[in-house]
């Protein structure tokens, strides 16, 4: 029995929390599931993508993200 849902499927929830953030350009921090760390403001997204402004500009793929938080929030992560 399938749910029809991915997993990778963009909520409403998810929706607006990425417009919240890429509205008030939140410092934003990107662990991907290589290890690889992104930091950058959210300048846009979509279902599968999400485009980082930084000192260049990344686009993400939701796919490769293994977790991310707001660069002021979770400050053990720092190095």
């Amino acid at each position: 029995m399938t749910s029809g849902h991915n997993g990778h499927e963009c909520t409403h929830a998810e929706a607006f929390y990425f417009q919240k953030q890429a509205q008030a350009q939140t410092p934003m921090v990107f662990i991907l599931e290589d290890g690889e760390r992104i930091e950058g403001y959210i300048e846009w997204y979509d279902r599968d993508a999400i485009k980082v402004k930084n000192h260049s500009r990344t686009l993400i793929y939701k796919s490769s993200i293994k977790y991310l938080f707001k660069a002021n929030e979770n400050q053990q992560h720092h190095i």
